[in-house]
C-alpha cells in the first residue's frame, strides 16, 4: 500500500518513464534484479522507487561517458553482487530520504562501491577510497538514462511527485496530468483550446504533449 501511494505504473508506463525496455523490465522482475514492489504478480505494477532502481541498474549496465573518458558497463554479476550487498546491509538502492543520491557509486576505474554514512567500501566490504574520489554519477534525479525523461522535472512546467496523482507527470502546482492533456489532443482539441479550458499557456500545454509523445515513442520502441 505504501509503494502504491508513492507511484503506481503498469509495464508500458514504467518502461517509458525509466527508459528501460519493457522486455527488460519483465526479465529483471523474473530474475529478481528489480522486482515490482506494488504488485510482483499479474498484473505487475512498479512504484516510483522501482523506476529509480530500474534507471540506476540500467545506468550501471551501460558504458558511461565522463569528461573525456568512458567507463565500461558493469557486468550483471557485479550488479547482482552489489544489490545483494545492499540487501545484506539493509540499504535501499534509492530512497526519498536521500534525494539525488544512491548508496551505489562508481569509482574512476568503473568499479561499483557502496557508500554508507561513514565510509565507502568495495563489494567485499574493504575500505577503498575517500568520498571525494567517488563519481557522483548515480544521482537518479539528474541522470537521464536511455530514452527516459528526467524523473523529477521531465519538462520545465511538468513534475513527477510520487504521492501526487499516483506518480503521474503533471503540470506544476496542479493535479492535471500530462495524460489528460494528451487525451484531449488525441480527440482533436488544439493546444490553444486545451490551454483555454484549463487556463494554461500554450507553451505549457506543448510541454505536456511533447512529453507524452516521447513516452509513447519509448513504449513503441520497447
Amino acid at each position: 500500500m505504501v509503494a502504491a501511494s508513492e507511484g503506481c505504473y503498469e509495464a508500458a508506463r514504467a518502461a517509458a518513464l525509466s527508459g528501460v525496455p519493457k522486455s527488460t523490465l519483465y526479465y529483471w522482475a523474473r530474475t529478481e534484479v528489480v522486482t515490482p514492489s506494488v504488485s510482483p504478480v499479474r498484473e505487475k505494477l512498479w512504484s516510483y522507487a522501482d523506476l529509480m532502481a530500474l534507471r540506476i541498474v540500467s545506468w550501471l549496465r551501460h558504458p558511461k561517458d565522463v569528461s573525456v573518458d568512458t567507463l565500461p558497463a558493469s557486468p550483471m554479476r557485479e550488479v547482482r553482487r552489489a544489490l545483494s550487498e545492499l540487501d545484506r546491509r539493509g540499504l535501499d538502492i534509492w530512497s526519498p530520504e536521500a534525494i539525488g543520491r544512491s548508496p551505489l557509486v562508481v569509482d574512476r576505474a568503473g568499479k561499483i562501491h557502496i557508500r554508507t554514512d561513514e565510509e565507502v567500501v568495495d563489494l567485499r566490504g574493504q575500505l577503498r577510497m575517500p568520498s571525494r574520489d567517488v563519481l557522483e554519477l548515480l544521482g537518479p534525479f539528474t541522470h537521464v538514462g536511455a530514452d527516459g525523461p528526467d524523473l523529477v522535472a521531465p519538462r520545465p512546467h511538468v513534475r513527477i511527485i510520487p504521492a501526487r496523482v499516483a506518480g503521474e507527470p503533471h503540470i506544476v502546482g496542479s493535479r492535471l496530468t500530462t495524460l489528460t492533456l494528451a487525451a484531449l489532443a488525441g480527440r482533436g482539441m488544439s493546444a490553444d483550446k486545451i490551454g483555454a479550458l484549463y487556463d494554461l499557456e500554450r507553451g505549457v500545454v506543448g510541454e505536456a504533449l511533447d512529453l507524452e509523445r516521447q513516452l509513447a515513442g519509448s513504449a513503441v520502441a520497447a
